[in-house]
């Protein structure tokens, strides 16, 4: 990838942030993702300077889990917590710590102050674990791993290693999911159109003028939660993203020609607009004929949607693809809670991700089983769309350092994204504002904390 502009700053290299990453870490509950700012003066490293040794230590009795049960999951959530009980004997206080991940990662900044008021786990969006670790406020999962004899193999390779930075690891896989992309089958077949997915944005495009069933052929999901995340298929389409490690692109001539493309899909040619709530919920109520969500919100689209839904991979772009990102979240462990309830929120973590676990999770909400070993034939029998989120994790890539690793980030490029579309601003100076912004975010607040 070729970049005109580049700021002075000096790359971490790939191997060293995310060890053996090598596909990227968005939800249904992943609206409002700015998330806390870094503050604080200590220096990064999550409490991992002495390991703490589990083997003599007894698992406290009594717990809490805080959670903002993506995906509507919070009966599901019960339902497991219960059954962890029943197994273990230990008591989990299962605490709603917000709607969304932005008002739990709030509550959870706002707990390190206090430090006798932390969960023993805590549900960690892909757009905030990172500033967690960097301010020291996650423990390395590493010595409870071993002790417990977690099987890190049987987990999905790309959703696992999201959660890795120094060769150690600060979380373990979740709620997650991919964006897919959600088409009316009945839109469709009325145009005339194959029952599939477009296999690029260009084909797409000469199919738009003929979904003429809804209000609009292409909806766009609300900017707030999804803009940095599923845009990131665009720009890596055409050949380029929204950063290249620590090194800022959006000033970048492909992407500004990216981002010219996408606002010209909703005002020069209008064959898209963008959704000013959930596009999920725009979708299933047959405002417009496609649109890209969640995984997460799979199970919602269908039990709401009165017509047959399609679901396929992103479309490619002229460059590369298909390509998509993953995204959701993580369960990690705080580092300023005592060992015994560590030890505790490990077990909860073992279970939560035990193979029966996380298919009657998926089950509940759409997000992919985070097991290989997860026997998903009921699954499939009852949701086979979830085959094709699973399938697409083939294509997955890495997020972007600039989304997922530089605190407020998204909802920077939220509002940039927002610019461009709905206020039809010039794309080439929302571009040059957006990195500013973010190149001043990594000067500040996170390259001082890297070793």
């Amino acid at each position: 990838m070729k970049h005109t502009q580049r700021s002075t700053q000096q790359p971490l290299s790939r191997r060293g942030l995310l060890g053996i990453a090598s596909a990227g870490a968005g939800a249904a509950a992943l609206a409002a993702c700015g998330g806390p700012s870094v503050g604080g003066d200590d220096g990064g490293g999550g409490g991992d300077e002495d390991a703490t040794d589990y083997s003599d230590i007894e698992p406290a009795t009594e717990i809490a889990f805080w959670s903002s049960h993506p995906g509507g999951s919070k009966d599901v959530e019960a339902e497991l917590l219960k059954q962890f009980t029943e197994k273990t004997g230990i008591t989990v206080n299962h605490v709603t710590a917000g709607s969304n991940y932005e008002e739990i990662a709030q509550r959870f900044q706002t707990a390190q102050a206090a430090k006798d008021d932390l969960p023993a786990v805590v549900v960690l969006s892909d757009v905030w674990w990172f500033r967690y670790y960097i301010n020291g406020n996650i423990a390395p999962l590493d010595p409870l791993i071993e002790q417990l004899d977690i099987e890190i193999s049987d987990y999905r390779e790309t959703l696992v290693e999201d959660y890795q930075y120094e060769d150690k690891q600060w979380a373990l896989p979740y709620g997650r999911s991919t964006p897919l992309f959600y088409y009316n089958k009945d839109h469709f077949a009325a145009a005339g159109l194959e029952d599939r997915a477009p296999e690029t944005w260009q084909e797409f495009e000469e199919w738009a003028p003929k979904l003429t069933q809804g209000e609009v052929a292409y909806m766009y999901p609300d900017l707030a939660g999804y803009a940095g995340w599923t845009l990131q298929n665009v720009l890596w389409g055409q050949g380029t993203a929204w950063s290249d490690e620590w090194t800022m692109t959006c000033t970048d001539p492909t992407t500004i020609e990216a981002m010219q493309w996408v606002q010209d899909s909703v005002y020069s040619n209008g064959w898209a607009q963008v959704s000013s709530s959930d596009s999920a919920d725009t979708f299933a109520a047959g405002v417009c004929s496609a649109t890209i969500a969640s995984t997460g919100s799979l199970i919602g689209v269908l039990e709401a949607a009165s017509f047959e839904v399609g679901v396929g991979f992103l479309p490619a772009g002229p460059v590369d693809g298909p390509v998509c990102p993953t995204g959701g979240a993580g369960l990690g462990i705080p580092a300023e809670i005592s060992p015994e309830e560590q030890l505790a929120g490990a077990m909860l973590i073992q279970f939560m991700g035990e193979a029966e676990s996380t298919v009657a999770f998926s089950g509940a909400t759409g997000y992919m089983p985070v097991r290989k070993s997860a026997d998903i034939s009921e699954l499939l029998e009852k949701t086979p769309q979830i085959q094709t989120a699973i399938d697409q994790l083939e294509v997955a890539r890495t997020q972007d350092y600039a989304r997922v690793f530089l605190p407020g980030a998204d909802q920077e490029m939220a509002n940039s994204v927002g610019t461009i579309l709905t206020a039809e601003g010039d794309v080439e100076d929302a571009l040059t504002d957006l990195q500013a912004t973010l190149e001043e975010i990594y000067s500040s607040q996170v390259e001082p904390k890297l070793s």
